[in-house]
């Protein structure tokens, strides 16, 4: 199993060196995993070279034939594992930056002290990442998801708000109504496309009004700075900004126009047997989550 994991690592991670930084195992042990694995087939199953590492035609074609049984024995001993009250190995965590320091980090914190078989890596972005292709076992997402395949599990819905600092509105006035936007700076999220179009719950069904300004970012602390130095009005969940509207530095308008929030919902990608460290961190984060964010 050493050998063929090793193998498997090499072939997806691209190189020799990725591959035992994923394993974790020396680059010599693995290099005689790899050796030992063609010398007992009799056939080169990788072609070296001092930045890559490429599958032979027989090495594509075994890859192709023993990554299902590998990945199954590999469950099939986590879940043996499981028996004994055990759960260990790695979990590759996703969540959006803010959430990710502010919420998830100190929720896998307490996980890990409960687990101490387990280990985490949790990766923040404010894109969503492909999972498989980054290899994440599960991630945090709010909205919703742009990937229609992976398993869902809606948690909450987040109030979102508009907000301003005072000085913003000492020079430009508060808006009373959506349509009075027309006329205020907006500062715009901006990802793969810009989003200029909010949505408010006016005369009884959500309507969107296109806003502008002349400052975007894809990042949720840039607007949160510079929604509270005067820059704009901006549109953030509440958990982000709720500590600044605490002190003052920003005022939140337009509430009676707000709609029923934004979704936080985990996600993963469908197996046919999920690892049970992942649904025993799925039920921690859920619990969690709903104590820390109600």
């Amino acid at each position: 199993m050493d050998d063929l994991e090793a193998f498997l690592a090499v072939i997806e991670k691209g190189s020799q060196a990725a591959a035992s930084r994923h394993l974790r195992r020396p680059l010599q042990s693995l290099n005689r995993s790899l050796m030992a694995l063609e010398r007992a087939l009799g056939v080169e199953l990788v072609k070296r070279t001092t930045r890559r590492s490429e599958p032979t035609e027989a090495g594509r074609v075994f890859y192709e034939r023993i990554k299902p049984a590998v990945t199954e024995i590999i469950e099939a001993r986590a879940e043996a594992a499981n028996l004994r009250g055990e759960i260990s190995g790695p979990l590759k965590v996703g969540a959006p930056i803010l959430f990710a320091s502010s919420y998830v980090a100190p929720i896998v914190s307490r996980f890990l002290k409960l687990y101490p078989n387990v280990d985490i890596e949790l990766r923040a972005s404010d894109e969503q990442a492909d999972l498989v292709a980054e290899g994440l076992d599960i991630a945090v997402r709010i909205g919703d998801s742009a990937d229609e395949s992976l398993i869902a599990r809606r948690l909450h819905a987040l109030r979102v708000v508009i907000v301003g600092a005072p000085s913003y509105f000492a020079e430009h006035g508060r808006p009373k109504h959506p349509g009075d936007l027309e006329q205020h700076a907006c500062i715009l999220r901006a990802g793969t496309d810009v989003i200029d179009k909010w949505p408010f719950r006016m005369d009884g069904r959500i309507q969107s009004v296109k806003v502008h300004g002349r400052f975007r970012s894809n990042s949720a602390a840039s607007i949160r700075a510079a929604a509270s130095e005067g820059a704009g009005l901006a549109r953030l969940p509440l958990w982000q900004v709720g500590d600044l509207v605490a002190q003052g530095a920003l005022v939140i308008v337009l509430p009676e126009f707000e709609t029923e929030g934004m979704p936080i919902q985990l996600v993963w990608p469908p197996t046919r047997a999920p690892l049970e460290r992942v649904r025993r961190f799925a039920d921690f984060l859920a619990s969690s989550l709903k104590t820390d964010l109600l």
